[in-house]
């Protein structure tokens, strides 16, 4: 039986392709590879993984891209096989809402900013080189 998902798609989903890592709660030792965002919204995200992840599991999710070492915490509330690996529903756990809108925020404005140098530019940048250049071009987020 198919669980109701009316109450986690109240959201906005924003699309992206931002690479995250994922961290197990009961296996530090696994690592994730290729895993990326495939969308993301202030209830959760949807991300394709390379392994099968199991439903209640509590993962961690890190955005290396942004340069912080803010994670945010959820479970997995759904996992489905498909041609690339598994695509995984998380809902975030009791993360402070500050903590997820600037990280949802950053992740939108990285995707403005692809879709800014496609149309003005004419320049065609996947999600991760968009996030590296947008991260080098903010003062605040850049390394010093």
């Amino acid at each position: 039986m198919q669980e109701d998902n009316t109450a986690i798609r109240r959201h906005i989903r924003h699309v992206t392709g931002i690479p995250i890592e994922v961290s197990l709660d009961y296996n530090p030792d696994y690592q994730s590879e290729d895993d990326s965002i495939t969308n993301v919204s202030l209830g959760g995200l949807r991300f394709v993984a390379s392994d099968r992840l199991d439903i209640n599991e509590s993962i961690d999710v890190r955005f290396p891209l942004l340069n912080q070492e803010t994670s945010l915490e959820g479970k997995v509330v759904w996992c489905n096989k498909t041609a690339k690996g598994y695509e995984v529903g998380l809902q975030f756990a009791d993360t402070t809402e500050v903590e997820r809108l600037k990280t949802i925020d950053q992740i939108c404005q990285i995707e403005s900013f692809r879709k800014n140098q496609e149309q003005q530019e004419g320049r065609s940048l996947s999600s991760e080189q968009a996030a590296c250049e947008w991260v080098r071009n903010t003062p605040e987020i850049s390394p010093h």
